[in-house]
């Protein structure tokens, strides 16, 4: 299984795919751990164009055979059949006709043939990494269903968010609980890394946690580790005087993504508010398709992206007529807001859907595919280039907001810092957002929320 990819992700222990975005605004989840998609059968050559004749015995196991796989998919999927000028032919000469030690040896020779490709986002991820990414993508990891962050003032292990459904929640663990031992070993001698690791673990297996309470003091429980879906959407009704905004974070596009976008948007229209705020900042972007899935809950018509691959096929996906609302957008990003995140931005901008505020977006115009090896490693290969409905390239360059505001780098760490500042009074870019909200709502002459009485309707029921 391929599943196309367009993310720039760093991860909390590794760096398995992209350039090196922090991942401060983001919570650590406890979990992932997820069971690799079936691998596929050893390549062999297949590609008529090749012009590789297969005279090398691979055999099972042997590192040679993991060095084929990747030579194979590069060849026939990478975007530039002319491998950037690489002579890509005499790279499968080279690897087969040297001796390996171990697989280490081999990924090392694996990741220096790739660089010649001059591609950062075709990537090799030892059988760590990959099972970190399949995790991140699917949606779903093992754990107990809580997110943790260390608390900068004390260092101490705090539960942000607990999921519903979850060990964590039946268990009555609640944000604002304090870990205090995991596994009977002290908390505040880990690492945010140390800790979400020692969290994790094999579904069906036990984990023993102490956690403090105010006014409560401290207790005990034992979870049983379960498969959770990982929320990559939030939402909350805010009040900003006269107004009732939904606000939304997504912070990736896994394949669970679309349908909590939906939920979210379908939950906030009952809620009567008056305008949303899509919260896109930092995130890393993830699988194609559900960028184009989210883009059709908010548009109703028109173009959202097109791809275009090495033969020059010519993919278009447009909205479907099935949007859930139609009042005003503010969607939010900056410049680590990349790839599935741009497609999403770009498309609700160029349509005319949404007010764009923040920074230049960070310039992923290329899509990946994501490959099983037959070891458990993965291989990502760019496979094709995208474009907003203009067609313009934004490889490198970004997206432009609509309304351009940086933030003061003491506030970006105060994020970093305290994730839960973000959206209040002291976020500028949100607060403009409020702004636009309310210059829309005075456009279109309406009363202040409390003068209706009835609650806030939407454009389409006036």
């Amino acid at each position: 299984m391929s599943p196309h990819l367009l993310c720039l992700r760093p991860l909390v222990a590794a760096l398995v795919f992209g350039l090196g975005l922090g991942t401060a605004l983001r919570p650590a989840l406890s979990a992932p751990n997820v069971i690799n998609p079936d691998s596929p059968t050893l390549a062999t050559p297949k590609d008529k164009d090749s012009g590789v004749s297969d005279n090398v015995t691979l055999l099972e196991n042997s590192p040679k055979a993991v060095v084929d796989e990747v030579w194979q998919l590069v060849n026939q999927q990478f975007v530039d059949k002319d491998f950037n000028h690489s002579n890509w032919l005499s790279k499968r000469q080279e690897l087969l006709g040297r001796n390996y030690q171990d697989n280490a040896e081999a990924y090392r020779q694996i990741g220096r043939i790739l660089k010649d490709l001059n591609d950062p986002y075709t990537r090799f991820l030892s059988p760590e990494e990959f099972a970190i990414l399949s995790s991140q993508t699917s949606g779903e990891a093992s754990g107990v269903g809580i997110r943790v962050l260390m608390d900068k003032r004390s260092s101490d292990l705090v539960v942000v968010d607990v999921m519903r459904g979850t060990p964590a929640l039946k268990a009555g663990i609640r944000p604002g609980d304090r870990i205090v031992r995991i596994n009977g070993q002290p908390a505040a001698l880990m690492s945010l890394e140390q800790a979400t690791e020692a969290i994790q673990g094999e579904i069906g297996t036990e984990l023993s946690l102490q956690l403090s309470r105010p006014k409560s003091g401290v207790f005990s429980v034992t979870l049983k580790r379960e498969n959770i879906e990982i929320d990559s959407v939030t939402y909350n009704v805010k009040e900003e005087g006269e107004l009732r905004v939904g606000y939304i974070r997504l912070d990736e596009f896994s394949s669970h993504s679309a349908e909590q976008m939906e939920k979210a948007i379908t939950e906030l229209n009952k809620s009567r508010i008056s305008g949303y705020v899509l919260d896109l900042r930092g995130n890393p972007g993830g699988l194609l398709l559900s960028s184009i899935d989210i883009a059709r809950l908010w548009l109703n018509r028109g173009e959202i992206v097109s791809t275009i691959d090495r033969r020059g096929g010519d993919r278009h996906f447009s909205a479907n007529g099935r949007s859930l609302t139609d009042l005003p957008l503010v969607v939010l990003v900056n410049e680590r807001s990349a790839s599935a995140s741009e497609i999403l931005a770009g498309a609700l901008k160029e349509q005319g859907r949404a007010t764009v505020v923040g920074t230049a977006t960070y310039g992923k115009g290329t899509v990946q595919s994501v490959n099983t090896l037959s070891d458990g490693s993965g291989l990502a290969v760019t496979i094709a280039r995208y474009y907003p409905p203009s067609g313009t390239d934004i490889n490198r360059k970004g997206i432009s907001p609509d309304i351009h505001l940086d933030i003061s780098n003491d506030t970006k760490l105060q994020f970093r810092n305290d994730p839960e500042l973000m959206a209040t009074e002291i976020d500028p870019q949100y607060q403009r957002a409020i702004s636009v909200l309310r210059q829309h709502r005075h456009s279109l002459g309406l009363p202040p929320a409390k003068d209706l009485g009835i609650g806030l309707l939407e454009p389409s029921q006036l």
